[in-house]
């Protein structure tokens, strides 16, 4: 599936294809809330690194890494430097992937079967996590990954 994304003011647009569209996992740790200033969590999606096009005329893009007590994080988060929307993740660690924010993602996205709800060691008080039979909950990061999730769930729109 070809996203299309961008930022608040327009300075920036992408696309990128995606085999895991369900934006189903909600990362609640310190750089992901923080970052994003939505509801407590972020949710990302994942893309082929390799077909992520940028339309961005006027450089607006800047680069965000975290600084944590171990150091410097090789994670990429790029952002607007107009309005300051969080846009997409890339880690040289996994060189292939990109992670898009599906709050940057204008295209449609399919509603998810199940939420995942991740890194809650790390959620402050005030945040409420949903509890059903279609709520998932981890401390830190779950064993199952995005494309593995999506495989599970016969949603993965494969090769």
């Amino acid at each position: 599936m070809e996203l299309e994304g961008s930022c608040h003011c327009g300075a920036i647009h992408f696309t990128v294809q995606s085999k895991t569209p369900y934006p189903y996992m909600r990362c609640y740790c310190s750089v992901c809330r923080k970052t994003t200033g939505g509801g407590g969590y972020a949710i990302n999606l994942m893309g082929d690194a390799r077909t992520l096009n940028i339309h961005d005329p006027h450089k607006a893009r800047k680069i965000y890494q975290a600084e944590f007590e171990t150091g410097l994080s090789p994670a990429e988060r790029s952002f607007c430097g107009t309005c300051g929307s969080h846009l997409w993740l890339w880690d040289p660690r996994w060189p292939d992937l990109v992670h898009p924010l599906a709050a940057a993602i204008d295209t449609p996205l399919p509603r998810t079967p199940e939420t995942v709800h991740i890194l809650l060691e790390s959620k402050p008080e005030w945040v409420e996590v949903a509890v059903g039979s279609t709520e998932s909950h981890y401390q830190e990061y779950p064993d199952l990954s995005i494309e593995n999730w999506h495989k599970q769930k016969n949603l993965y729109e494969g090769d």
